[in-house]
């Protein structure tokens, strides 16, 4: 991962309701289910814009792993330390739909749809080897 989890940890100091070993715990989750795929995608499920990008990436013959955040015990915590990521949290913007491909962050919907209408998005999945056309 281009981030170091406890840097950023650090940096940001608490995460509201969380306390810097909760905050630890989430990024290292994170980062650990990031990695774990060629392409994971951070949901909810009954986000639209969520379901969109599942249906982008399942059309163009990828099958992402889904990391659904309301289906996981821990999902709040994770959305917490995905909307710091994003640096979304403190404008109150969505944390999710959130995309890594090769266990980098690719961003949310607007970046992995700008990707995605520049051809940039393939040679990405191709990379990770998540698309072998």
């Amino acid at each position: 991962m281009h981030y170091q989890a406890a840097a950023a940890a650090e940096a940001w100091g608490y995460v509201a309701g969380m306390g810097p070993t909760t905050t630890m715990d989430a990024l290292e989750r994170v980062e650990r289910l990031a990695a774990e795929s060629a392409v994971v995608i951070f949901s909810v499920s009954t986000c639209c814009m969520c379901h969109a990008l599942k249906r982008l990436f399942c059309g163009m013959g990828v099958s992402p792993s889904v990391v659904e955040l309301d289906e996981d015990p821990r999902g709040r915590e994770m959305e917490r330390a995905l909307a710091r990521l994003l640096s979304c949290g403190a404008a109150g913007g969505p944390a999710v739909p959130v995309v890594f491909i090769g266990g980098k962050l690719v961003g949310a919907m607007d970046r992995v749809m700008a990707a995605h209408i520049s051809g940039a998005l393939v040679p990405l999945l191709k990379q990770a080897g998540a698309l072998w056309l």
